[in-house]
């Protein structure tokens, strides 16, 4: 069982997301925002992966930024990006190395495969 955080800006994707992680039998820790992901990832909490929307609304870090700074606190965290927007070569630049991608929208399959393979390694 693994320990996922998911940032999500959209309430219902990120309850849905949470509810599937959960039925695979992983608990989940939940933010709206980079502020409530760092709060979180600051805390004594074990963490093993971030599942992160790369586009936060009203985000001063948005997703790879927050990324970044979750690896710089917790090296051994294992990331998933997620976003139905374009995904550019300069944004995919800023991907934190060694990280996972999975385009919105996504099936319960899909998502768990992504899962399953990141938290292979």
């Amino acid at each position: 069982m693994a320990v996922i955080l998911v940032v999500e800006d959209d309430a219902l994707i990120r309850m849905v997301a949470e509810m599937m992680i959960q039925d695979w039998g992983h608990e989940t820790l939940s933010a709206g925002d980079e502020n409530e992901a760092l709060a979180i990832l600051r805390s004594p909490q074990h963490i093993d992966a971030l599942f992160t929307d790369i586009y936060l609304k009203a985000s001063v870090l948005g997703g790879c930024d927050l990324a970044r700074q979750a690896v710089a606190l917790r090296p051994q965290l294992r990331v998933l990006y997620t976003t139905g927007n374009s995904l550019t070569d300069k944004m995919k630049a800023l991907f934190v190395v060694g990280t996972h991608f999975l385009r919105k929208p996504y099936t319960e399959q899909q998502l768990q495969d992504s899962f399953v393979e990141m938290l292979a390694v």
